[in-house]
């Protein structure tokens, strides 16, 4: 049997036990559905196999080829990672959309007596659930901006908010980015999956209060903030964190400690910049990293490189709606920034 996703929150109502997206590897690293578990009845190089023999010699010879591939690999995962599925387990299958591969593999599944069900559609059906959301259904709660100059510890205060009854998105955390030059984390997720997931958030805010957004660019590293959203932040109410440069820049050498604990990724990371600032600027900023004096490096940066680039930016944008003040950035004074900063919210 087949269901029909209406919303992005039908997928949860339908409390199936495991989703299992049986496309190829490669299509499920880019995006999947939330939760779902990677078992492929093709794999990459099969998956390109059948496709050239149904275009160049015939799709019967590529179904029947295709076939013997889906039963041996779904023989796999039988003996394998779902060896202990009990039997009244619950899934929900899908491939890509025209459910051949989720078919076979679901029919399977059935005669062994699971109460197997596939998505119609596939994840195709998914995606322009993600894509009505993102792009052409405008933000139901009203955006609110959390702005601050570098180092100003926008996101931690971010994500100590929902403690104070607000609710945030978190771009930043599902980017997996900081932000700026010094900012990556590790691998980013995909533009779908990065879609995928604010599709989500945005689909379980509460549109009678007001969300917190950190302020950003319109990217962040690789990833696009989509239209409705970035339209929403351009027109939202701005509140400030107003710290000193060097509660700021104290605050980066703590925040920024994966990045300073890699001496090469640092210097490579500088001579990004060499570009934009002259060379005996750059030569200063590399011989702070290279001592360990990280706040002094951040400090710098801060005056020659974020700062006048944040004032050039703000200059074109109304007045913030609130400032609020802290004058120092230890994680003991983040709770009562994020306190207060949701009491001006209250009041706006």
């Amino acid at each position: 049997m087949a269901i029909t996703l209406t919303s992005l929150a039908d997928l949860a109502a339908h409390g199936f036990d495991d989703v299992i997206d049986v496309r190829s590897p490669a299509e499920y690293a880019e995006d999947h559905l939330p939760g779902a578990i990677s078992l492929p009845v093709l794999d990459d190089e099969e998956r390109a196999r059948i496709g050239t023999i149904y275009k160049q010699v015939s799709p019967f010879t590529a179904r029947k080829l295709g076939a013997a591939l889906v039963a041996r690999n779904a023989a796999r995962h039988l003996e394998g990672p779902l060896a202990d599925r009990p039997g009244g387990w619950r899934p929900l299958v899908y491939c890509w959309r025209g459910g051949q591969r989720s078919g076979s593999f679901a029919l399977i599944m059935g005669q062994i007596g699971w109460r197997v069900e596939t998505l119609a559609g596939g994840y195709k059906s998914w995606r322009g659930l993600v894509v009505r959301a993102v792009y052409d259904t405008p933000v139901a709660s009203p955006v609110v901006v959390l702005d601050g100059n570098t180092g100003s510890a926008k996101t931690e205060v971010l994500n100590l908010l929902p403690g104070f009854g607000l609710q945030v998105i978190d771009l930043e955390g599902l980017a997996n980015h900081r932000g700026s030059l010094f900012g990556n984390l590790g691998p980013q997720p995909s533009q779908k999956a990065f879609e995928g997931a604010l599709a989500q958030v945005l689909a379980g805010l509460d549109p009678s209060r007001p969300v917190v957004v950190e302020a950003e660019s319109s990217k962040i590293g690789e990833c696009r903030i989509p239209p409705e959203l970035w339209k929403a932040m351009t027109a939202a109410p701005r509140l400030t964190i107003a710290a000193p440069r060097p509660a700021r820049a104290e605050y980066l050498a703590r925040a920024y400690a994966d990045m300073t604990a890699d001496p090469a990724r640092l210097a490579a990371t500088l001579d990004l910049l060499k570009p934009l600032h002259p060379r005996e600027v750059i030569d200063t900023w590399q011989a702070l990293a290279a001592s360990g004096n990280f706040a002094a490096l951040a400090d710098g940066l801060m005056e020659r490189h974020y700062d006048p680039r944040y004032g050039k930016h703000r200059e074109r944008m109304p007045a913030p709606a609130a400032e609020i003040a802290a004058d120092r950035l230890a994680p003991q004074d983040l709770p009562g920034i994020a306190e207060r900063l949701a009491g001006a919210i209250r009041r706006l």
